[in-house]
């Protein structure tokens, strides 16, 4: 394998490289994907990771920010974690590797590596490149994943938790989804670290949700304080599909989360719900992006960022609306609350509008917490550090609240509330 080089690497960039080199003979996948795999490392070689000169990555200089990558761990071990709700349906992949599952006859599982194994994935694989940095590094590691396919008409009752667990070292992984017409089901995409080792995960989800699809997503994020997480997840709904996407942010030393989607079906519809949860001197980044194709979609989005101490944060959401989108109704909002004078979060909010008819709409706030409402909590007997706390948690549990699965929502709330008292 001859590789060129195009700039002078960091050390998370060598370390990325040496890694490739280090696992080349034991990845999955045939001569295709191999190739794949050497192109993709080649984009990185010579353009390097993504600095602030890359517009979508202005305000996450990934080639600054990510200064060590930790080797792979073939001999990390990972034990059984408890699901969130009592009923789930649970597939797992511990530092990145799947385990055989039992599901309703109305899922259809398969693992990704014999898609890789097989060199149908090839195909998938090569299409990253330009700006997607977390697809190629994805795609250059990608060991497994599972690609699921939920039946026509059917009706999950119980959560479908993905659970994506790793202990140290580098997880790379790939969820493609399929909701056939119809379906309905409640998907918890879960990233848990179970050590303080510092870890390295890409995940890449791809939803297509055929006609009539009513899917509930949460993509909930709980890396250690040493690790870093680049996400991403992609959709297109078709028509009158319905997607209700929640990303939750609690954990994360360094966190890219994407989110890019488009309506392709007249009356499809997107719920966008985020949760940002930043302490410490991490550093988070959601960037979404939505194209609204044709007549008649709707969508909404909302996002509540809580940053303390030092952390940085991030929100890109642009909604690009074509020429023959027609009637689009969208609308997007990004709230902070800022409680410390070190902390800094950067909100860009964009709308590409083409057509001309058409209700869309956006805005941002940085605040602090409301005297007024403080000075009412506290004159009732109420502690200050007691009332702020309360204030924070009425602040981004009216998001959660939204959910309709009655569990899911108390599990959420302890977990907001746990980490407002590990970091408030």
């Amino acid at each position: 394998m001859t590789i060129e080089t195009g700039i002078r690497m960091t050390a998370a960039e060598t370390a990325l490289v040496d890694a490739y080199v280090a696992q080349a003979g034991d990845l999955p996948g045939d001569g295709a994907v191999v190739t794949a795999r050497d192109t993709l490392l080649d984009d990185l070689k010579t353009a390097g990771l993504p600095t602030r000169r890359v517009e979508a990555w202005h305000y996450t200089d990934l080639r600054t920010l990510l200064r060590a990558v930790p080797a792979f761990d073939p001999a990390a071990f990972v034990g059984r974690i408890e699901p969130l709700v009592d009923g789930a349906l649970v597939m797992t992949l511990r530092n990145g590797v799947s385990s055989s599952v039992d599901l309703p006859e109305t899922i259809a599982v398969k693992a990704y590596r014999e898609s890789l194994t097989d060199g149908t994935a090839a195909a998938d694989l090569i299409e990253r490149g330009g700006d997607d940095a977390i697809g190629r590094i994805n795609g250059a590691f990608v060991r497994d994943g599972y690609e699921i396919e939920i039946a026509d008409k059917a009706d999950i009752d119980a959560v479908l938790e993905l659970q994506v667990v790793q202990s140290s070292g580098q997880s790379h992984v790939r969820l493609p989804v399929t909701f056939g017409a119809g379906a309905k089901a409640t998907v918890v995409e879960r990233h848990v670290s179970t050590s303080a080792d510092a870890s390295f995960v890409t995940c890449v989800s791809d939803l297509i949700l055929d006609e009539d699809a009513d899917v509930t997503w949460i993509i909930l994020q709980q890396q250690g304080a040493a690790d870093t997480h680049l996400g991403q997840i992609n959709f297109d709904l078709a028509e009158n599909a319905r997607l209700k996407l929640y990303v939750v942010n609690a954990g994360g030393r360094l966190v890219r989360q994407e989110v890019h989607g488009v309506t392709s079906g007249e009356g499809a519809h997107l719920d966008l719900r985020g949760i940002n949860l930043l302490g410490g001197d991490t550093h988070t980044d959601v960037t979404f992006t939505l194209g609204h194709d044709v007549p008649n979609t709707t969508s909404s989005e909302i996002i509540r960022n809580v940053v303390f101490d030092r952390a940085k944060g991030v929100f890109q959401g642009q909604i690009r609306v074509a020429k023959d989108a027609q009637k689009t109704d969208a609308k997007m909002a990004c709230n902070t609350l800022l409680l410390s004078d070190d902390a800094d979060f950067s909100a860009k909010p964009e709308l590409e509008i083409f057509a001309d008819d058409v209700q869309c709409g956006h805005g941002a706030t940085v605040i602090d917490i409301n005297p007024t409402h403080l000075y009412y909590l506290r004159a009732r007997g109420i502690p200050e550090g007691r009332a702020r706390a309360m204030l924070v948690n009425a602040f981004v549990d009216e998001i959660v609240e939204e959910l309709e699965h009655e569990a899911l929502v108390e599990v959420l709330e302890g977990i907001i509330a746990d980490w407002l008292e590990a970091h408030a």
